[in-house]
């Protein structure tokens, strides 16, 4: 009997722990998938819900889950609430109401029990909070490897903690190396990859400074390596909002990056650029700063433009891969801006800013279905794929779920506080966490 409990709960362990976290901004493996089952499809403020609890102020920082813990980044309180008026019209043009507020000026790591959604702890990781356009300074999502968790912020600065708050270094990303120079404002996500933190600064349109890419030792805060990343883009296209990804090929590794025109390939031991494919900005126009992050899956990368083309590239190439690895390339309708697609490998979904969801032929890029409208309202968060479901994020905090198969299928529309919503859905064992502009959700099957 307990060699039959040894061996069932070996078989268990490796699928229970992928699915039981949620440690970066898109997941275990920064793809936006997570293998939870039994997963609710259905609720709403009433139903469905095991807990929440009220934040600060919004923030498009997206919340990281490992065991009991809860991380996510935020602006302290607004010190005045400003009301958003609907736009006044001027003839046929609408007049613009004031501006969002973008929260209290400390930036913070907040800490949460997963089981009771109970505060443990709050920080603050540095001052200066600024309204870029849509997004504040507290939009990088942290990450965290059950131990430790680490942060950055839209001011440069990085900081390790242990998972009780306690910090254990910190630094100064524009102090070391100059000033951001992106039009708006950084928010890349840092990648934990074994002992380190990378992290990339692709900038260019307020500056002279060139483009890198640093790793650090995660646990003493000093640097590995750094790598200067090459652009011949113009204007603001050497601006990307996107957070790299592992792509493991022939058993080996890679750090892969997107923006600048270029997706590149890295070695995660020394940042030495191995490959570098163009085709995002073909026409090299000067505004094609890119926002969706790629994504690497059964040796494909994909990369996704400012709504188009998208590119997808065969692993196993070194100098330029531009043509020669070229797997297939999408120029149609429904290509997202902001938000970042997924795939399992079989089928590519994408939803496009204004909410229309596709889907294509992982393999040849061939349109499959869509795009198909999912609940008004614009689009900014991730994709994300669990229990055989997209589910697709809307900045209105209603969330469209949909079929994650080769017909397209409308399950449900739910509606939570109807606040303004950029964070991306985790999902963590049988429960989705869903963080709003004014709370966290806990959501999961059986729960009022």
């Amino acid at each position: 009997m307990k060699l039959k409990t040894l061996i069932l709960t070996m078989c268990l362990t490796p699928t229970a722990l992928f699915a039981s976290d949620w440690p970066q901004w898109r997941g275990s493996d920064m793809n936006g998938i997570s293998q939870a089952t039994r997963l609710p499809a259905e609720w709403n403020t009433e139903s469905n819900i095991i807990w929440k609890v009220d934040l600060p102020t919004w923030s498009g920082g997206t919340p990281v889950i490992h065991g009991d813990y809860i991380f996510l980044t935020s602006p302290s309180a607004p010190e005045a609430v400003e009301q958003m008026p609907e736009p006044e019209r001027q003839g046929r043009r609408r007049r613009r109401g004031p501006r969002r507020n973008p929260g209290g000026e400390d930036l913070m790591l907040l800490a949460f029990s997963r089981e009771t959604g109970k505060e443990l702890w709050r920080t603050v990781v540095d001052q200066g909070n600024h309204l870029w356009r849509k997004h504040n300074n507290t939009s990088p999502s942290p990450v965290t490897d059950g131990e430790h968790v680490w942060v950055v912020t839209g001011t440069g600065q990085v900081a390790g903690y242990t998972v009780e708050g306690k910090q254990v270094w910190s630094f100064n990303l524009q102090d070391l190396y100059g000033e951001f120079g992106l039009l708006w404002g950084y928010a890349s996500s840092p990648l934990l990859y074994k002992d380190r933190l990378i992290l990339p600064v692709l900038h260019g349109m307020h500056t002279d400074w060139p483009s890198y890419v640093v790793a650090y030792n995660k646990l003493t805060g000093e640097r590995i390596w750094k790598q200067i990343r090459k652009t011949d883009a113009l204007r603001e296209s050497p601006d990307a909002y996107t957070t790299p990804v592992v792509l493991t090929h022939g058993g080996k590794d890679q750090i892969v990056i997107s923006g600048a025109d270029y997706v590149t390939g890295h070695d995660p031991d020394t940042g030495k650029e191995l490959w570098r494919a163009a085709g995002l900005n073909p026409n090299q126009e000067g505004n094609y700063r890119i926002c969706g992050s790629p994504v690497a899956v059964d040796g494909i990368v994909y990369a996704t433009s400012r709504r188009k083309p998208i590119i997808a590239l065969k692993a196993g190439g070194t100098g330029d891969i531009s043509e020669s690895h070229l797997a297939w390339k999408w120029d149609g309708a429904g290509a997202p801006d902001v938000p970042s697609a997924v795939t399992d490998g079989t089928h590519y979904f994408m939803v496009d800013d204004r909410g229309l969801v596709s889907c294509l032929n992982a393999k040849t890029g061939e349109s499959i279905w869509g795009p198909e409208r999912t609940s008004q309202g614009t689009v900014s968060s991730s994709l994300v794929l669990a229990d055989g479901k997209l589910f697709i994020l809307n900045e209105n905090a209603v969330t469209t779920v949909v079929s994650a198969g080769a017909e397209y299928k409308l399950i449900s529309t739910n509606e939570l506080d109807g606040s303004y919503t950029l964070s991306s859905p985790a999902i963590a064992g049988d429960s989705i966490f869903i963080r709003t502009g004014q709370a966290l959700y806990r959501i999961a099957k059986g729960s009022s």
